[in-house]
């Protein structure tokens, strides 16, 4: 298999953690969150050190439901939407854990869990974290315009999460498990609207589902969801119509973390949620757990992420995107 790998012994992920800001608290999923943050400042002096200690809080919250240290967690690969991912680095700086920075846009928290998973079955940790997180101010000021500004946002535009997300994956013999992984290919087809995420991500997301399902066999119907993130209402049906032309029907199976964070009919969301933590949040806080308990058997994860940077964007590029593939089970087997 080219792009996929499916683990003899497969990893567990042993603890989990989400934490968001006061719009993630008024969506349909307020409750999933271990902490909540009105202050988008989170008591510091800028959105960026905001989002930093936002992702913090999401690590502490998962090593204390581990019962671990910092001293336990032998690699963590992290990394968020800031320049040279610094919301991370500057997160991370004083915990003394061995770290390796990760960029992939709003598909970090597959690729940091693939990562994380590679090492641990591999003997090369025993415990391996990952962890992301996004903030709507901080992003807004990189990609777009200052919140002061008072831009106004495109019908198919999305919003950035306030929200991170923490595991850690270890060899422990309880579910959720990780079963096995697709790494995606970089998909371009020409979107050059940086305020269209969904439709630029879409490809890159069936490409790499497609993928899977072909290199390994497997039906989709052994499924309980195929979550990707975040291609929001736009990018999701287009997944779908991108799926169907290849003979797949996926409306029923398919559900997406950008369309689930919030509500459409209470919240100005546009076309729905992005950003490295709404689907880190969504998954640490929704599936991970309905997966542990069983109400969930089997779910294909394929975080999506547009590889652009405000340089390129204004350069007139088109957005290269990526998603990576992640299947975790309740069953190791």
């Amino acid at each position: 298999m080219k792009q996929t790998h499916i683990f003899n012994e497969p990893p567990s992920i042993k603890a989990y953690a989400a934490v968001g800001g006061k719009m993630e608290n008024e969506g349909p999923l307020g409750s999933i969150f271990d902490k909540i943050n009105d202050d988008p400042y989170l008591s510091t002096d800028s959105f960026e050190k905001g989002e930093s200690k936002l992702q913090k809080e999401a690590l502490l919250h998962m090593l204390e439901k581990a019962d671990l240290k910092n001293d336990d967690i032998d690699i963590i690969f992290g990394g968020d939407l800031l320049n040279q991912c610094t919301g991370t680095t500057y997160a991370l700086r004083n915990t003394g854990i061995p770290f390796l920075g990760i960029y992939g846009a709003c598909s970090t928290m597959a690729e940091g869990m693939i990562m994380a998973s590679v090492y641990t079955s591999s003997g090369a940790a025993k415990n391996a974290a990952a962890v992301t997180s996004s903030h709507f101010c901080s992003a807004e000021r990189q990609y777009r315009f200052p919140l002061n500004y008072g831009g106004q946002r495109t019908p198919t535009s999305q919003w950035t999460a306030t929200a991170g997300g923490a595991l850690c994956v270890s060899a422990c013999s309880s579910a959720p498990f990780i079963r096995g992984y697709t790494v995606g290919k970089i998909e371009d087809l020409g979107i050059t609207d940086a305020a269209n995420m969904g439709a630029a991500m879409a490809p890159a997301a069936w490409s790499t589902v497609s993928a899977f399902f072909h290199e390994t066999g497997t039906s989709p119907d052994k499924f309980d969801m195929v979550l990707t993130g975040d291609l929001g209402k736009v990018g999701s049906r287009l997944f779908c119509e991108l799926a169907e032309r290849d003979g797949f029907d996926m409306r029923n199976l398919h559900k997406d973390c950008g369309t689930m964070l919030y509500s459409f009919e209470k919240q100005d969301i546009h076309a729905g949620g992005s950003g490295c933590g709404c689907c880190a949040a969504v998954l640490c806080g929704y599936i991970l757990p309905k997966i542990r308990t069983g109400e969930f058997n089997n779910v294909l994860f394929a975080a999506t992420g547009a590889l652009m940077s405000p340089t390129t964007s204004q350069q007139g590029e088109s957005i290269p995107s990526i998603s990576h593939a992640v299947w975790l089970s309740h069953k190791r087997n």
